[in-house]
């Protein structure tokens, strides 16, 4: 899968953007810099290396969605894919979800067509119109090996994550207009972005107002490591939580008082 979003819709640490350096020593024989492409270029490069496989959906505010339909081989016999929409709100999905029966009937989904991207958007759709719930909560409550992007067409907003225990590989990286490129080829990702790319911190999710954050460990600020090329020089930056650094509790007064973090995905 691969999902371009406009600067406008989603804005990635500032980490991640890697300008361009050197090491102060000639370049190695043969090595040539590479540069991040435009977004319709990087689309042009998915759709031509899956050219019986792939499709795409652009959105006028500066999205697109590009993926595999049903018919191209899985990456691994644990992961399916899954593109869906519902109510201008879209979904792209690899991996799977255990506990995928009892959140079904959790989300009063029973007795309709349901797959992981389907019950992504309704746990989405949950936490925009109907919240006060917990985002970290919602996303940790889904058990397995999964990596999702979510486009809602209607407000602007996007929203991915990436399971705990890493099974699915998602990166994301910046292209040459600023656009965020979220997608699991790496390949794709290292001649979309340049240095300028980065592994999907496992265990987090990211939202384009409230940032990345970590649904495994919600109470901890999230730290950027400087990565670095074979040459030595600086290629993006890989993330982790930082165990040392917590954010402030919202003080609960009683039972019944919202205790929703402070970057539910609510409007």
């Amino acid at each position: 899968m691969l999902a371009v979003f406009h600067e406008t819709l989603a804005r990635p640490p500032q980490e991640l953007s890697c300008p361009e350096s050197t090491t102060g020593f000639p370049p190695k024989p043969g090595y040539r810099r590479r540069h991040p492409k435009n977004p319709d270029e990087i689309l042009r490069d998915f759709l031509s290396s899956h050219p019986a496989h792939s499709f795409c959906a652009t959105f006028s505010g500066g999205a697109a969605l590009a993926c595999l339909d049903p018919q191209a081989p899985p990456p691994s016999l644990l992961c399916q894919r899954f593109f869906c929409s519902f109510d201008e709100v879209y979904c792209m999905f690899v991996g799977s979800i255990s506990n995928l029966s009892s959140l079904v009937r959790e989300y009063g989904l029973c007795g309709k067509m349901s797959n992981e991207a389907l019950l992504v958007i309704e746990a989405y759709r949950t936490l925009r119109d109907r919240g006060p719930y917990p985002a970290d909560k919602v996303v940790k409550d889904l058990a397995g090996s999964f990596a999702f992007v979510v486009y809602d067409n209607m407000t602007g907003a996007v929203f991915a994550a990436l399971s705990a225990d890493g099974g699915v590989p998602l990166y994301w990286g910046i292209a040459a207009d600023g656009s965020v490129v979220i997608g699991d080829d790496v390949e794709i990702m290292k001649g979309s972005c340049a240095k300028s790319y980065a592994p999907f911190p496992t265990g987090c999710m990211f939202h384009s107002e409230g940032g990345l954050r970590s649904f495994e460990h919600p109470m901890n600020r999230m730290k950027a490591m400087p990565r670095v090329d074979s040459e030595g020089a600086l290629c993006g930056a890989s993330f982790m939580v930082d165990a040392s650094s917590k954010i402030a509790a919202i003080p609960r007064v009683g039972s019944a008082v919202n205790w929703a973090s402070s970057w539910a995905l609510c409007i």
